[in-house]
């Protein structure tokens, strides 16, 4: 257990970092599978630019690898270009 004052604000403010990051990269998950499911291109296109502005604040942020994000942007616009 941390024994300085400093050590014990910086676990309790990395508690709340670690619970901010866990509800929106969980929330941006969300998201892509509920994109990924759909099957009307008109709604999937409605709500792409959504999903992808969640992808691109969690890279900006750092809780994803900005070639992550750039991966699954693209695979996404891919898969919904396709749709019939």
């Amino acid at each position: 257990m941390a024994h300085h004052k400093s050590a014990q604000k910086r676990i309790r403010q990395d508690a709340v970092k670690r619970t901010h990051n866990r509800y929106y990269k969980k929330s941006t998950r969300t998201a892509i599978a509920k994109l990924r499911e759909m099957e009307d291109k008109k709604a999937a296109q409605e709500f792409l630019p959504k999903v992808v502005s969640m992808i691109d604040r969690l890279a900006k942020r750092n809780s994803w690898h900005k070639n992550k994000a750039s991966n699954l942007k693209s695979s996404l616009m891919t898969m919904v270009n396709k749709m019939n």
